[in-house]
């Protein structure tokens, strides 16, 4: 059996606050924004995501950590959302849907390079069938 690689490690980019703490800074003279303002950086910052040759881990958290874990094979789908404000900033989302139960869509927030990332998880999802030798059979 071949050993498990990474391929790719990332975090959201903290553009997706960006509005939260234009608004927050208004009111910086409040002790209450300030906090807002730094959960909202600690989501981000505290947010992981890992692409290997067998799955996809998704870390998050900032007192509490969780690790979600999606086995490559079980992507059904890939889509990229480039909503314009990302766009500004060379930014995407990448969404998967998958056939796991216990999350059919996992989304890659404020990412760089969007489309090779997209690509690179395609390559990946190929390879790891063709190894595993899943095939991927819709039924209506």
């Amino acid at each position: 059996m071949q050993e498990e690689k990474d391929i790719w490690f990332g975090t959201p980019s903290q553009v997706v606050n960006l509005g939260t703490f234009i608004i927050m800074g208004i009111f910086f003279w409040l002790i209450f924004p300030l906090f807002i303002i730094l959960w909202r950086w600690a989501q981000i910052k505290n947010t992981k995501y890992e692409l290997t040759t067998e799955r996809l881990r998704t870390r998050h958290g900032v007192l509490n950590k969780k690790t979600d874990e999606l086995e490559l094979y079980r992507v059904r789908d890939y889509k990229m959302d480039q909503p314009f404000f990302l766009r500004l900033f060379s930014l995407g989302n990448i969404i998967l849907e998958t056939s796991d139960r216990s999350h059919p869509q996992i989304v890659l927030k404020a990412i760089p390079n969007t489309e090779q990332l997209r690509e690179t998880i395609r390559k990946q999802v190929e390879a790891c069938r063709t190894r595993k030798r899943v095939r991927e059979i819709d039924v209506e």
